[in-house]
């Protein structure tokens, strides 16, 4: 069930692998103002496990940034990159449940893979983010076979078998698992909905190199920091389904989500750091306000 708790929380958690833009600070009020408006607290979170892209001189930009706009938060921070062992922990977790399993295969083979089946790529299923769904390769490999290849230091990642994960989890709770959505789809979905994690197919949880993955850690420091709300873009509403089956099976609580509309440039197409969309500094280095940079995202200015 959702939490019951008199004092709600909320959080904002970007990633320090570019400047924030447009959308961040849309995002960020938008955790910032539902924690004011019903009496709760406002959290910032780094999620910095992609260590080999995320850099520090965008950690500071980030406080800059959110301190520029007016925004507040508490402290400690918390950063992901400090808790990797935690994260193994939940790892352990879901392998002793036999939900998880070592892949070996590279995008080439998968890809590969795919075509030897007759299937051009462009008919083969895709997940709600567009990636290829994983056709099975390594999923039943026999033993012996499983222990050469990990003796050789092949590289590989862990995935969720999300047959097994989400029938254990729908036997825990005794039936199909929901979540609450408060705010709203892509398609407009609101209320109380199924989960169809299959949507991802059998989703990477870890790597070898790196023991986690954004599914894992920001499940495992949504319950650890109790947040009761999570406020994001509709980009990561297909992520909730895969979200909740974790939740379930490493007995943490659920929470409500309001997903919100994504802000897009004149074209149509979602604002990114990939796409070296104009961040938050340089529109602050052209002159722009706090409060132009709330009518830019669709918000009143602040009173």
């Amino acid at each position: 069930m959702p939490p019951t708790t008199p004092f709600p929380v909320f959080r904002f958690a970007p990633s320090p692998n570019g400047y924030l833009h447009l959308g961040h600070a849309y995002s960020a009020y938008q955790g910032a103002e539902a924690a004011a408006r019903e009496g709760g607290r406002f959290l910032l979170r780094i999620e910095d496990i992609d260590v080999g892209r995320c850099r520090e001189d965008y950690v500071d930009a980030i406080y800059e940034d959110m301190a520029w706009l007016g925004l507040s938060w508490e402290r400690p921070v918390l950063r992901q990159s400090a808790r990797f062992a935690l994260y193994e922990d939940a790892l352990k977790t879901l392998r002793g449940l036999g939900v998880v399993y070592p892949c070996f295969a590279t995008r080439k083979e998968i890809i590969a893979a795919i075509e030897e089946m007759g299937v051009a790529l462009e008919r083969w299923p895709r997940d709600p983010d567009g990636a290829l769904v994983y056709p099975g390769l390594y999923k039943d490999l026999p033993p012996r076979e499983l222990s050469r290849l990990m003796w050789e230091g092949t590289s590989y990642a862990w995935r969720l078998d999300m047959e097994k994960a989400k029938a254990l989890a729908e036997e825990r709770t005794g039936g199909p698992l929901t979540f609450l959505e408060e705010g709203a789809g892509p398609k407009g979905e609101t209320g109380r909905l199924p989960i169809e994690p299959e949507l991802y197919g059998d989703v990477v949880v870890a790597r070898k190199d790196v023991p986690t993955s954004y599914h894992v850690a920001v499940t495992i420091d949504d319950a650890a920091q109790g947040v009761t709300h999570i406020t994001r873009g509709q980009d990561l509403f297909y992520m909730t389904h895969v979200h909740r089956v974790l939740q379930v099976l490493l007995g943490l609580p659920e929470p409500v989500y309001r997903h919100h509309p994504l802000i897009r440039d004149e074209t149509g197409r979602r604002l990114s750091k990939t796409a070296a969309d104009m961040g938050i500094r340089e529109l602050r280095a052209m002159g722009k306000t706090p409060d132009d940079i709330r009518r830019m995202t669709g918000l009143e200015p602040a009173l």
